[in-house]
């Protein structure tokens, strides 16, 4: 028995292949045509800077609250702090506050407020409509954070901002997996992520340069995230529709025309019949009994695993670094180059995301996410050995050293590389592609709450944290790293290679030696269906004259 979705070596029943990582696909997907095609990719740009947008608020922040002009005026006492060189004064603990926290963390807790109504509308309206609006939001939220003259004008912001985030979340990863030809959805997706990072990367080179303006350079910040969000609102004008969200809306001829077009061949009928035997089914289901659904035991294995790797994902402590990089480095290292640190910090990110994107569709979701797990918890430890040794409040040292600083960023950047090109970006392409259509929205917007849920919590909890956990909050995370490896490896079937309208991820679960006994009798039921139908589609070829080579 092994821990990748298979148990021996028999293949699925009424599947033509399986891998040897567990991935079945039935008789229709190795008829289905088209390739990558400047189209779909074009897309699948404009749609992902909706991650644009994403990394650049969640990055922007950090940097904001190390500019002596935004500390002055919002937060004073932490800017009497920062500039104290009094031993008294922990470093831990600078710039320790609950409202500078929850300035930084309320973007999640409104996100995660606006993702189930998020996913509902995604369903009613469409995708291209709900990624309209959280444009339309970003572009609100960033003119009130950056004309904000109190601090309850910016948390406001930043709840705008929030919604925004939110619906991003929802709409794009599942707009990208539907619009993607399935040997190159996971690359596709990974351009949400990629375009998160790029986003970070921006907004950190910004706040480089903006520090050096004084008064107003924070608001500059703040204000440039409608740029991108300007992107979104007239690019998105012009993207199609989902064809899988038109076929379920029983607008057919239409549907297949955006397929026919983003495949690049009129011959799509193996995956139009695909599309259609799903929206047959989604069509049936309301938007609540879309969210019962997911608990359904043919469903559960896959809504589990989703909301888990989602929540596990900011266990990580990805996003408290995100956050609060240039403030730790400026607070444990006194540095006058803390922004330029974060910048080094962001650039890593995203070479370390491109190389997973050229991965993942080769290498596949699994050994990503083993290989960041294990990178991740060594590059935590060993930044926690650095700074419980060579910092030490009884010398009344107030900063770390020179060589010390510089192996802790080496530290933060190695784990950093983990991520971007494991965790970060595959929990959004498996919280996409794992859903059914009927649940694909509803799914998603689970996902995203569960992950945003998360941020909040340690968004609002870490500057606490690292007063008084210390060098001992990256252990922390650390042991949470091997937890999730650990769930990885023996939860998580290979999904590489799995169409996504076909009912092959179902089958992938019902196989697996302890997703099949969640599944039960549902789990053979799901595997009889798709027997049967793959040979009712075959006997339909063999009719028509096809080849079924």
């Amino acid at each position: 028995m092994t821990f990748d979705g298979t148990e021996g070596k028999a293949p699925l029943m009424g599947s033509s292949s399986s891998s040897s990582t567990g991935t079945a696909q039935g008789g229709r997907v190795q008829h289905y045509q088209g390739k990558m095609t400047i189209y779909v990719l074009v897309v699948a740009l404009v749609s992902a800077t909706g991650g644009l947008l994403f990394g650049y608020d969640i990055s922007i922040i950090g940097g904001v609250e190390a500019m002596a002009s935004f500390q002055q005026q919002f937060f004073p006492e932490i800017y009497a702090r920062s500039i104290s060189g009094a031993p008294e004064v922990d470093p831990y603990c600078k710039f320790h506050d609950t409202r500078l926290q929850l300035f930084s963390a309320i973007m999640f807790l409104s996100g995660a407020v606006v993702a189930v109504p998020a996913g509902a509308a995604a369903r009613m309206f469409g995708r291209k409509v709900s990624m309209l609006s959280s444009g339309s939001l970003f572009l609100v939220g960033a003119g009130l954070q950056a004309g904000a003259h109190s601090l309850t004008q910016l948390v406001i912001g930043r709840c705008v901002l929030g919604f925004g985030v939110g619906t991003a979340a929802c709409v794009v990863p599942v707009y990208i997996s539907e619009v993607a030809p399935y040997a190159s959805r996971g690359g596709l997706a990974y351009l949400f992520q990629m375009a998160t990072t790029v986003g970070i990367l921006s907004a950190q080179l910004v706040n480089y340069g903006t520090q050096y303006i004084p008064v107003w350079g924070w608001r500059l910040s703040l204000g440039l995230a409608a740029m991108p969000a300007c992107i979104l609102c007239l690019g998105g004008l012009a993207l199609p529709e989902s064809p899988s969200y038109l076929i379920e809306k029983g607008r057919w001829a239409e549907g297949k025309a955006v397929l026919q077009m983003l495949r690049g061949t009129d011959e799509v009928d193996a995956e139009y019949a695909d599309i259609m035997d799903a929206a047959q089914t989604a069509a049936k289901v309301s938007t609540m009994q879309s969210w019962r659904n997911l608990v359904a035991r043919q469903n559960l294995p896959m809504t589990l695993m989703a909301t888990s790797l989602a929540a596990l994902q900011q266990l990580t402590g990805i996003n408290a670094i995100i956050f609060y990089a240039p403030i730790m480095f400026s607070s444990l290292a006194n540095s006058t180059a803390a922004l330029l640190n974060a910048v080094v910090i962001g650039g890593v990110n995203v070479a370390a995301t491109f190389v997973g994107l050229v991965l993942v569709d080769s290498v596949g979701r699994r050994p990503l996410l083993l290989e960041g797990g294990v990178q991740m918890t060594v590059s935590q430890i060993a930044t926690g050995v650095i700074l419980a040794t060579s910092y030490s409040a009884k010398d009344g040292s107030q900063v770390l050293s020179s060589g010390a600083a510089a192996g802790a960023l080496v530290c933060i950047c190695l784990f950093i590389a983990g991520f971007a090109w494991s965790w970060g970006p595959v929990v959004w392409v498996l919280g996409a592609e794992v859903q059914t259509l009927e649940t694909r929205t509803s799914g998603m917007s689970a996902v995203v709450a569960s992950n945003y849920l998360l941020s909040f919590a340690i968004g609002q909890g870490f500057l606490s944290m690292l007063c008084g956990m210390k060098w001992g909050v990256f252990i922390f995370f650390a042991a949470w790293n091997i937890v999730m490896t650990a769930f990885v490896y023996f939860l998580l079937p290979e999904t590489k290679g799995v169409p996504l309208e076909d009912t092959a991820y179902a089958c992938l679960f019902a196989r697996h030696p302890v997703w099949r006994r969640v599944m039960g009798k549902a789990g053979k039921a799901v595997l009889e269906r798709e027997a049967f139908r793959d040979a009712a589609w075959r006997q339909a070829k063999v009719a028509e004259g096809g080849d079924l080579r």
